[in-house]
């Protein structure tokens, strides 16, 4: 298996960079699921020390990411159809509650939410388009004077980050979802608490059966990029 990870400078916050640097290459596909994981392989990739990584991933172990391989070191977690779908349902849920209250006090979101989110969608980088996305849903969630919402959608994100990669890497829609990201911040700025809820929950809804109905040949093409 081929990695491309880019090498890291030292750093205090090292242990970050490198739980980063791996989290994007398992979210956006260049490590596949069943991929198998080192220390000593990722320290040298990455040109640092082996106790970073090793808390790294310890880290991503403690996510749910990253499990433990026969013999010695871990392999990435396989994408699992039921968990995704449990996954969306708790996002979903949370995602409406954020936009009724938010609606409610006619928040107005940062209009350069959806303009990044458009060109990263025009470019190629999942990471962006992943960003892009988190920011958004996380200024609703801001947006509805409820710490307690954004709080519990970031125990869920670190996966979701992972499913929305796989998707992204096919979808040629990355722009009409940020047509849907319009219509709700709109729909929440002139306090239509009813039109939000519909529109969050339908593009919460499409999101989780366009990725169910595509997670077949996003693992077929993950397994053959791990294989070579």
């Amino acid at each position: 298996m081929t990695v491309h990870l880019v090498k890291l400078q030292q750093a205090p916050d090292l242990v970050d960079r490198v739980y980063r640097a791996l989290l994007d290459a398992i979210s956006d596909g260049s490590i596949a699921p069943g991929a198998r994981l080192t220390q000593e392989d990722i320290a040298a990739r990455l040109a640092v020390s082996r106790q970073p990584v090793l808390q790294a991933l310890r880290l991503l172990k403690k996510d749910g990411l990253v499990v433990d391989a026969p013999g010695r070191g871990v392999v990435v977690a396989p994408l699992d159809a039921a968990w995704i779908a449990q996954v969306y349902e708790v996002r979903g849920a949370l995602d409406v509650l954020a936009a009724r209250l938010a609606a409610g006090r006619r928040a107005v979101l940062d209009p350069k939410l959806v303009d990044t989110g458009r060109r990263a969608a025009r470019g190629r980088s999942i990471p962006a388009m992943v960003e892009a996305d988190i920011a958004f849903h996380d200024a609703i969630y801001a947006a509805s004077g409820n710490p307690l919402i954004g709080a519990s959608a970031r125990l869920h994100w670190v996966h979701l980050r992972r499913f929305m990669g796989a998707v992204l890497q096919q979808s040629r829609q990355r722009e009409a979802l940020w047509d849907e990201h319009a219509a709700i911040a709109e729909a929440i700025a002139r306090g239509d608490a009813d039109g939000a809820v519909r529109l969050i929950d339908h593009h919460g809804r499409q999101a989780s059966e366009n990725l169910l109905a595509r997670l077949p040949d996003v693992l077929d093409q993950q397994a053959r990029k791990g294989s070579r």
